[in-house]
């Protein structure tokens, strides 16, 4: 059990990896796009890398369908539904207005296709036909798409179709779908690889895939486009170049060209001027700690999967790290306990806070062990 009657505080310089930089490169302004929004992040660690309006909430047109697809790749990965299996073309889903990948009522379309329709030709009689697949009808897929924001914290979105076409209360903010699309490429990094796919050809008709930066930028593996009058050119794309992935989403701009453009423009800007590296690998002791009347006397601390920060370029050098540990923690604690606090900072600013665990199992020790440290404890 932890005994929390004082907090000590340990400054500690983290460890230096053996590559050697010069002085830090100072950080400019992010470039100015013109946008109702946007906001760019480091797909691994969250971090916030540049951002404009990003918490307003707008209409997404077909970014939508990042949601939707999120719902659909999380039906299969559960079993409930599987590429193969043919869905039957509805008229609403035939009828349903806008991008269309040319389905056919009445006619059976796999699901694979479907998808395929959905990210690559931004297909709304797809997006329809897949709902419709999925939860029986649109509006009660709508509500599953409420049920997974809630649960990834997308506290700011609530949808109500699954294609993006305009409806009252259809809204969610840059930072939503910043943080959807993390979700969508961590948890289903085989089906994300589809959205780098430039055309797809159904019903003898061949369309091209709407985000221009796959054709432009090699690093650019995705995501999706979106356009109504009212949310105007929308871009949501995703980039990886060495070890750092780049999103970025861009809302609300005046063309086709200029949401390229500004999305081009703020993913270079987050590669040239930050960058993401691992700090402790998983499993690996960063600390100890003593434990009280247990069998072992000091606990490893650690993380239990692998911990990456992001900073600015050329500043890894200047970080620090405090911890900060309760003044007494007595056994039984189990491995995986969280017992310390570990946050980084750079210049005053903290970057980044995170729990650190027990490594091993510290149970409780020997009679004499423990009337050992409580004579201790008492004295002390």
């Amino acid at each position: 059990m932890l005994q929390r009657l004082s907090i000590s505080i340990l400054i500690l310089i983290l460890p230096v990896l053996s590559v050697a930089y010069g002085a830090p490169m100072p950080t400019p302004a992010a470039p100015i796009v013109g946008a109702k929004s946007y906001l760019v992040v480091d797909s691994k660690t969250g971090y916030e890398i540049a951002a404009l309006n990003a918490d307003a909430p707008l209409a997404p047109a077909s970014l939508t369908k990042i949601m939707t697809t999120y719902v659909v790749f999380s039906a299969l990965r559960q079993g409930q539904i599987t590429l193969q299996e043919e869905v039957t073309i509805s008229e609403k889903a035939w009828r349903t207005p806008g991008s269309r990948m040319f389905i056919e009522v009445g006619t059976r379309v796999s699901v694979e296709d479907l998808l395929l329709g959905m990210i690559v030709q931004s297909g709304n009689d797809a997006s329809v036909a897949l709902a419709e697949h999925v939860a029986g009808d649109e509006s009660v897929f709508a509500e599953m798409m409420n049920q997974h924001a809630a649960m990834l914290g997308m506290t700011a979105s609530h949808f109500q179709n699954a294609t993006g076409l305009p409806a009252d209360g259809h809204t969610t903010t840059a930072r939503d779908l910043a943080t959807l699309t993390r979700a969508l490429i961590e948890e289903f990094p085989d089906y994300y690889a589809w959205h780098s796919i430039k055309e797809f050809t159904y019903n003898d008709i061949k369309q091209s895939n709407r985000n221009s930066l796959l054709w432009r930028d090699d690093s650019v593996d995705g995501l999706k486009t979106g356009h109504t009058e009212d949310a105007g050119y929308c871009l949501v794309a995703s980039a990886k170049r060495d070890n750092m992935r780049v999103i970025s989403v861009v809302l609300g701009t005046a063309s086709n060209k200029a949401r390229s453009d500004g999305s081009q423009a703020l993913i270079n800007y987050g590669f040239r001027f930050f960058e993401t590296r691992l700090l402790f690998k998983a499993g690996e002791r960063i600390s100890t700690a003593r434990i009280w009347k247990s069998a072992n006397e000091f606990s490893r601390l650690g993380v239990l999967e692998d911990l990456y920060i992001t900073m600015p370029r050329g500043s890894y050098d200047d970080l620090e790290s405090r911890l900060d540990i309760p003044a007494m923690i007595v056994a039984p604690v189990a491995a995986g306990q969280p017992l310390a606090e570990l946050s980084v900072h750079l210049d005053g600013e903290e970057l980044l806070r995170t729990p650190l665990r027990a490594l091993v199992d510290n149970p409780v020790g020997s009679f004499w062990q423990r009337v050992a440290d409580s004579v201790t404890l008492w004295f002390e």
